[in-house]
């Protein structure tokens, strides 16, 4: 009897995983469409990218209404501070640890003087010096750009750490939990990386390869802090914040020194194999976690 209910119980999530999966790639494909007929994420003041980025989240919630389930099983409490603040400051940690791999090895230079001469005239300070001007620009962006990055990763994550991962760790634990939702978070992103320009330049293949290895072991420390945690906003919060340091800091301060495209961004190859080391010390620590009930 006990095996029955377990088999049961397995079976009813992974039904409610086909249910979600199913309305998230249904919606996504009218952003996808649009993204794609235009030929760039900045299509409809970027409004395009907002509304896909939130197609996982409205999926979880039809997906839990349509189950007649809590919405709260999504971890939305806060938990403990310490693990938002680390999941702030932990993309900062390994994005800063790849650029400076690759500002010393030269494959690509600190900093774009263009990119910096830019920030200057729109702060309209006359000339104060180019590095105020960069710690000025990574304060308030760092501050206030976190805000306007965590909106559309809420989206994003109300689906991934908040439904997805949820419904698959009680079953499959931490290691398969981490890979398959990892792949599913990557190849969501296959269209417009593919036939759009959610990309740095380089050959499409080379592009996919680091992406998807980024994206499954970034995949490794996202579902550990949401177990660890019991939050979602541990998610929300690297979310928000990897996109922020690497796209509107890091990579646009960085000088192209020629084949720059090839190490820098989501799509080089440097980020990648970093982020590979964060995912085993990660998964080094999986004993710490316990049951996703426990925590939420």
């Amino acid at each position: 009897m006990l095996n029955m209910s377990a088999h049961t119980l397995a079976r009813n999530k992974f039904t409610s995983i086909g249910i979600f999966l199913a309305l998230t790639f249904v919606l996504s494909a009218i952003y996808y469409s649009l993204i794609i007929c235009s030929g760039t994420l900045g299509s409809g003041w970027g409004q395009f990218t907002m509304g896909l980025m939130w197609c996982p989240g409205i999926s979880a919630l039809i997906t839990l209404k349509i189950l007649k389930r809590d919405f709260a099983d999504l971890g939305w409490k806060w938990g403990k501070t310490k693990y938002q603040i680390r999941s702030y400051l932990l993309p900062l940690l390994y994005t800063f640890i790849a650029y400076l791999l690759i500002w010393i090895f030269g494959w690509g230079e600190f900093y774009n003087k263009e990119f910096v001469v830019k920030l200057s005239n729109s702060f309209g300070f006359g000339e104060i010096g180019d590095g105020l001007v960069i710690a000025c620009y990574v304060l308030l962006f760092g501050i206030f750009g976190t805000i306007r990055s965590a909106s559309s990763a809420l989206g994003e994550e109300i689906g991934w750490r908040g439904f997805l991962v949820s419904e698959l760790y009680p079953n499959l634990g931490y290691t398969k939990t981490s890979l398959i939702s990892g792949v599913v978070w990557g190849v969501w992103h296959l269209p417009i990386l593919l036939f759009a320009d959610y990309n740095s330049g380089t050959p499409l293949w080379y592009a996919m390869t680091c992406f998807m290895v980024l994206i499954i072991s970034m995949s490794f420390i996202y579902t550990w802090f949401r177990i660890k945690s019991g939050s979602l906003w541990t998610a929300v919060l690297l979310h928000a914040s990897h996109n922020l340091f690497i796209q509107n800091i890091f990579t646009p301060l960085t000088q192209d020194t020629g084949n720059t495209a090839y190490y820098i961004d989501e799509f080089g190859i440097v980020l990648p194999m970093v982020s590979v080391g964060f995912a085993i010390y990660y998964w080094s620590k999986q004993n710490e976690l316990h049951s996703l009930e426990e925590k939420v």
